[in-house]
């Protein structure tokens, strides 16, 4: 599986912003799909996993009620909604495939990475 990460960029605070991740092969409705970030001088951190199916969601805390994950296996493609965004959550967001459950939320559990998308949130 390929994965292509998109949609990132400059927002100010409280503003949105949509990052779409394309997946090639035939096999992606298999997968696990997550996104994770990470921040300059920072390490790589979980923010939100979704299952094969799409009904078993996990969400790190500080991103609940404000990032939504959603996948359209008929695309190949997987979204995150992120509103409400603060000047926190600047970093480079990859998405990832993986074999296991919607509850994924290490680096270790995922197969496949894309290349990462800057989001920069100015306060």
């Amino acid at each position: 599986v390929q994965l292509q990460a998109s949609g990132g960029g400059l927002v100010q605070a409280g503003g949105s912003l949509r990052l779409s991740c394309a997946a090639s092969g035939r096999t992606f409705s298999r997968y696990v799909m997550g996104w994770f970030r990470q921040a300059p001088g920072k390490e790589r951190e979980f923010v939100a996993a979704i299952s094969w199916s799409g009904n078993s969601i996990y969400y790190q805390d500080s991103v609940k009620g404000r990032f939504t994950i959603s996948r359209d296996n008929t695309k190949n493609t997987l979204f995150l909604q992120m509103n409400s965004l603060k000047p926190e959550d600047t970093a480079v967001y990859s998405c990832a495939a993986g074999p296991g459950s919607g509850n994924s939320r290490q680096p270790h559990d995922y197969t496949y990475w894309g290349q990462g998308t800057q989001v920069t949130v100015s306060s």
